[in-house]
């Protein structure tokens, strides 16, 4: 035996011999504390002892011994604690625009929107352009688009830009028009249309690949605006009881500011991160995904595709012509081949690929290219089809093949309820939003918002996910009830479901041994309150990593 492997050998001995020091230890106790296992059964308990980095040691009942030697120890006060939610499908540097730019998303007419966009005009005098979005013209019951004349009468020296709420149209005025050099002669681009008016002029509205037309001539935010928003989205977030969040379509820039929020100590909120295209992914992770970084905070898990538009703006790609637009069908965003090929370039190098699809067209095209490229690419690679709003009926049991994940949000559906019914008409319903089929169908099912699009609250989310009503409680009995999924089963697509979908099922989503201390304190216990006792829930702090990173102010 050499010299050196028997010093190693007696070294071993010796570490075996010597006391080990303890893992030090912390207790958040005196809860009323509840999660789901594994199974989605509800577990109740009333502390969590917890390393101090951060992740779960044990869940303690009333009759467990509580630790004598601590590291630090909080009383709770008999309060109810929860896992932290899971936002499957978000938008968070969007969401914090929203909060900083013209928001719109409250206003009830075309009146009330040129009001809000006068006095925020009035109010930033410097602003070369304005900016914004959250307008709804379904909302407002006006029966059409905005046009830029609409706009032109309350701002016409500079240049307006404004999202709709779904981010899937824009609405100019003449001189935002004029500004990006768009008139009569220019071409929609693929995947976009450009609404026209008199003598084919634009008429202020463009749709899906048609807004960066303008919004290229938009001065881009820059590095400290792009911090403050996402500064306010993350304190949203965590106000609501959101801990982790998807967020689909990461620009190269949108990556940079959770670098520089992380590289600071900033960053509290759990982002898995979808690059915008491949374009983008690539740059951002290279050869494939990254690490977790900042201690399981940041990650980039893979790629965002666009198969298709929205109802609202008339661009979901449907198999059949819209009800309230005979002679329109949609917008297909990719041929059978390209979303084959990027799939495929995308699937190569190890990135999950989640795709947009509303229409039942493009859910189609989308389950069709998952089942060809699952006999090349094998193995665990949960796809992923975001939103998945429309679906033909005949298409409903091929979610359940090859592992592919539906990742619905439910205050869509009580939200654009009476669209959907005007949109298609009641005979094309029967797959619409139909999440209790998907779960019997055996498809996982992860929970989301799609914020800024809905607020990200996911109280609100839960209680539509098994009464399918909104707010004001209509329609009575629920809307198409049958595909109501239970309570807890959404519950679970709102905290496990979330994890899962984005390979993070072994870090966070439920609290139990190993599992990140991601739980927040509510005034409530959900699983005994009435729907709408449900959605007034109000979250009183909020905990990542074992870490207070939010308290509501008295």
């Amino acid at each position: 035996m050499s010299k050196p492997t028997s010093l190693l050998i007696t070294a071993a001995c010796l570490a075996i011999l010597l006391p080990c020091p303890a893992m030090a230890e912390a207790l958040v106790d005196n809860v009323n504390g509840m999660t789901l296992d594994a199974d989605g059964k509800v577990v109740r308990f009333t502390g969590i002892l917890m390393t101090t980095d951060g992740k779960v040691v044990k869940l303690l009942t009333a009759r467990d011994k509580r630790p004598e030697r601590l590291d630090w120890r909080a009383d709770m006060k008999g309060r109810v604690l929860l896992p932290g939610f899971v936002d499957a499908h978000g938008h968070v540097m969007e969401l914090g625009f929203s909060a900083v730019l013209l928001d719109l998303s409250d206003t009830k007419s075309l009146d009330q929107a040129k009001a809000k966009i006068a006095a925020y005009a009035a109010a930033n005098p410097d602003r070369k352009w304005i900016l914004g979005g959250g307008w709804n013209q379904e909302a407002w019951g006006l029966g059409r688009f905005p046009t830029a004349a609409d706009l032109d009468g309350v701002v016409a020296d500079r240049p307006v830009f404004l999202s709709r709420i779904d981010g899937h149209a824009s609405w100019a005025n003449s001189a935002a028009i004029k500004a990006a050099g768009v008139t009569a002669a220019t071409a929609a681009p693929s995947g976009g249309r450009i609404e026209k008016g008199a003598g084919g002029a634009p008429a202020g509205v463009f749709v899906d690949a048609a807004q960066d037309l303008v919004r290229r001539a938009a001065p881009p935010p820059l590095p400290k605006d792009r911090d403050t928003a996402f500064l306010s989205a993350q304190a949203m977030l965590l106000s609501m009881g959101v801990t982790s969040a998807a967020d689909m379509g990461t620009t190269v820039d949108d990556w940079l500011s959770y670098r520089r929020m992380g590289d600071r100590g900033n960053m509290r909120v759990r982002i898995v991160s979808y690059g915008a295209g491949i374009e983008d992914t690539v740059r951002i992770g290279g050869t494939g995904p990254t690490p977790w970084l900042y201690g399981d905070r940041l990650r980039l898990a893979g790629v965002k595709l666009y198969g298709d538009g929205a109802l609202g703006s008339r661009g979901a790609w449907l198999k059949a012509p819209y009800a309230d637009a005979p002679g329109q069908s949609g917008l297909g965003f990719m041929t059978d081949t390209v979303i084959r090929n990027l799939m495929s370039r995308a699937a190569m190098d190890n990135y999950q690929v989640a795709v947009h699809a509303i229409g039942d067209r493009a859910n189609a095209q989308a389950l069709d290219a998952i089942e060809e490229l699952s006999a090349t690419y094998k193995g665990d690679r949960r796809w992923r089809i975001e939103h998945a709003q429309i679906v033909d009926p005949a298409d409903l049991k091929r979610f359940g093949q090859h592992g592919t994940i539906a990742s619905m949000q439910p205050t869509h559906q009580t939200s654009d309820r009476t669209m959907a019914e005007a949109r298609l008409g009641p005979a094309r319903l029967a797959g619409a939003y139909a999440w209790k089929t998907m779960l019997a169908n055996g498809v996982p099912l992860a929970f989301g918002s799609d914020f800024p699009v809905e607020r990200p609250d996911p109280f609100a989310g839960w209680a539509a996910a098994f009464t399918r009503q909104g707010a004001d409680g209509q329609p009575s009995g629920g809307w198409r009830p049958e595909e109501a999924v239970t309570r807890e089963q959404a519950w679970r697509a709102f905290t496990q479901g979330g994890a899962y979908a984005a390979f993070a099922e072994d870090k966070f989503g439920r609290l139990a041994p190993g599992q990140r201390a991601d739980f927040i304190i509510v005034d409530r216990d959900p699983l005994l309150a009435s729907p709408s006792d449900l959605r007034a829930t109000k979250v009183e702090e909020t905990w990542v990593g074992g870490e207070k990173v939010w308290e509501r102010k008295p």
